[in-house]
């Protein structure tokens, strides 16, 4: 199988540790590990004197304890939606009837960062709300100019980096971000099952909200102290995570981040010779977006049938393709013939 979704190909080191034996998670050893994975993943997103919640669930999981913990304690939210993800940090608010302004964004289009500034100004949020990079088009944003605009009006900074942590440069110290969000089976490229929370030191000392038993913030700290979650983790991916961060620190941020990159633009650049529009202005290097107008109806399932997986868009024949994970040249070399193969039936 050759996988294009998250979280891409997974090498046999990391795999093999899923169908092994797992320990009782109440034990020092367990600890030690949850504590060392802290470390590693705070030196990763350089958040120095920060905390990592760690959570047995998705992302959105992760955003839900975002807003029932911190936003619920703040008087407005200000949203950036570009795509299916943006937009879920509306629905959050408003499932639980917090208030919040939206500033809209158009499909695979960079933000206008003017307008941007003029909409904040106007709005006056005490919370922004965004993705660095919107999984559901390819869209990257400016994290450095949605930096400035929230120190100028005093804003605080929420970013969702599940899909461009380990794919692009993000530095949640240098970037003043109150809170960051990531997960497992993106740029960690592990099983999907946990999400992160980094929380600044700044933000441990605000007074957290109580409106989730779960996801509670204040429980959750508590227990990390000595290295535990209060509830049962997947203990099976804290393995994996804890065997992937040692080789994501031994390799460097710098050349993780590198490795896709290069895989991302020579896809693009096949992508260009082939004529398939890519209409993201400023693309992650995680995920390429492109359409094929000629049979992108059966497009997904007629790579299904060769074992060969990559992702629809929502919208009719626009397909993403990651470069996470065990990716090569040729690898991508042959996921463009199977895709021109289906594209001339």
């Amino acid at each position: 199988m050759k996988s294009y979704v998250f979280p891409g190909n997974i090498e046999d080191s990391i795999l093999k540790i899923g169908g092994e034996p797992f320990p009782y998670m109440r034990t020092e050893e367990f600890s030690a590990l949850v504590k060392d994975s802290e470390k590693m993943l705070l030196s990763l997103i350089n958040c120095p004197d920060g905390r990592v919640v760690f959570y047995t669930a998705s992302g959105t999981g992760a955003m839900d304890a975002v807003v029932t913990n911190y936003v619920s304690q703040c008087k407005k939210a200000f949203i950036v939606a570009g795509g299916s993800f943006g937009y879920r940090w509306k629905s959050l608010c408003d499932y639980y009837h917090l208030s919040n302004d939206m500033f809209e964004v158009p499909f695979a289009c960079d933000i206008d960062y003017g307008l941007l500034e003029k909409s904040v100004e106007l709005s006056r949020p005490d919370v922004f709300l965004c993705q660095h990079h919107e999984t559901s088009t390819g869209q990257l944003y400016d994290l450095e100019k949605i930096s400035v605009i929230c120190k100028k009006y005093n804003v605080s900074l929420v970013v969702d980096a599940i899909s461009s942590f380990l794919s692009d440069k993000l530095d949640m110290n240098a970037l003043g971000i109150d809170i960051c969000i990531t997960s497992s089976q993106k740029g960690l490229n592990i099983s999907p099952g946990l999400s992160f929370l980094f929380l600044s030191h700044r933000i441990l000392q605000t007074n957290f909200g109580h409106q989730s038993y779960y996801f509670d913030f204040a429980e959750n700290l508590k227990n990390l102290e000595r290295g535990q979650t209060p509830y049962s983790p997947a203990t099976t991916i804290f393995l994996q995570l804890h065997a992937r961060l040692k080789k994501n620190v031994s390799l460097g941020v710098e050349a993780i981040i590198a490795s896709v990159h290069a895989n991302a633009l020579y896809f693009r650049e096949l992508c260009r010779q082939n004529g398939w529009q890519m209409p993201v202005e400023v693309p992650s290097n995680c995920v390429t977006g492109f359409f094929m107008e000629k049979n992108g109806d059966i497009l997904f399932k007629e790579l299904m049938k060769e074992g060969i997986y990559i992702m629809p868009g929502g919208t009719p024949n626009y397909f993403r393709v990651s470069h996470l994970g065990i990716q090569t040249y040729d690898d991508l070399d042959d996921l463009v013939r199977h895709i021109k193969k289906i594209e001339n039936y």
